[in-house]
């Protein structure tokens, strides 16, 4: 017999706030989704659709091509929270 979960069901942010657009300069939305690394995140890690997937995909590649979000990180100094030093620049 097949065992059963020992975690809970991941479900989709935007599904559940029911966002029709995701806007490439939230970044504290957009932070979800990306790795400590900047990478883009698998849906199968952050739970998320395939529909909003896709435009989270689009949001992060805009604000990358924009300078919000950077395309790579140094691998010697990588740093924990790399957002702590935006919201300095940006109030």
């Amino acid at each position: 017999m097949a065992e059963k979960r020992k975690y809970s069901k991941k479900y989709c942010k935007y599904t559940e706030v029911k966002a029709e657009f995701i806007d490439y300069k939230d970044i504290s939305m957009l932070r979800y989704c990306l790795s400590e690394r900047f990478k883009i995140m698998p849906r199968r890690l952050t739970g998320t659709s395939k529909k909003y997937q896709e435009m989270v995909e689009k949001a992060i590649k805009r604000a990358r091509a924009v300078a919000l979000i950077p395309y790579i990180v140094d691998r010697k100094n990588v740093v924990l929270n790399p957002f702590s030093d935006l919201k300095e620049t940006i109030a």
